[in-house]
This record gives structure tokens, sequence and C-alpha cells, in this order.
């Protein structure tokens, strides 16, 4: 999608994502945005890992840095943070139902879910769907 898009649709995550210490995690606040994100993705043998967090929510903040290292350390692999208060409908699409939430997705389907802030969990995960 081009700039006029991402205009209209109140583009703008991505630089958002990269001025935040320079990470690769893609943040998104507008449905109309991630979906037109996600429907490009999906074409793609690409992995997708989607973080649904929430702000208040303790052990989100606490496994961020290491999402944030990961994201850095598997660049064939995209990451994207989505906050289930500013993005509810696209929670329920993904049937989020605690927090924080990664859904690993290629080729536009559910492959794994992980609930709950388990580093070791999601990064084992990571490794094996990446190829």
């Amino acid at each position: 999608m081009g700039a006029v898009a991402s205009a209209l649709l109140g583009g703008g995550e991505e630089a958002a994502a990269a001025n935040e210490s320079e990470s690769r995690v893609m943040k998104f606040s507008s449905s109309a945005r991630w979906q037109l994100h996600f429907n490009e993705i999906k074409q793609s043998s690409k992995l997708l890992v989607v973080d649904f967090s929430a702000s208040w929510c303790g052990p989100c903040r606490m496994i961020e840095p290491a999402f944030i290292d990961m994201a850095a350390k598997f660049t064939d692999v995209e990451f994207v943070k989505l906050d289930v208060d500013e993005l509810p409908d696209v929670a329920k699409e993904f049937n989020v139902t605690g927090m924080p939430t990664f859904v690993l997705v290629k080729n536009g389907k559910e492959i794994e879910r992980i609930v709950g802030a388990n580093k070791n969990e999601l990064e084992k995960k990571v490794v094996k769907h990446r190829a």
C-alpha cells in the first residue's frame, strides 16, 4: 500500500515502532490499517507473530523487552504488537481472552498460540515455525 492509503487510514504506526529504540516490532492503532497489513502478509509464507497485550497488563510489560529482542534476532519473522483496548474488534476476531496472548500466523492461518508471558515457549515456537 502506498503513502496515500497510509495517509487516508491513519498510517504511521510503522514509523512509531521504528522510533522506539529502532525496534522491528510494528504497532497498529487502526483496525483498517491492521487489516490492510494482515491481508498483505496472508499472501506470504512469512511467519507473523502477533502480541495481543494491554498497557495496564504487568506480564505484558514484563515480556516486552524479550519480544523486541526476538524481533531483532529473527529478522525473517514479522513481529506485531496490538493493544486489545485500542483494537478490541481484532482481539475478538482472534478469540483473545487473556494477556499477553501470542498468535503465530503463517499463510493467513493461526498455527500456534501461547497465552501468558512465557518467553522460552514463545522463542521455541518462533524457531520451530520460521522456516
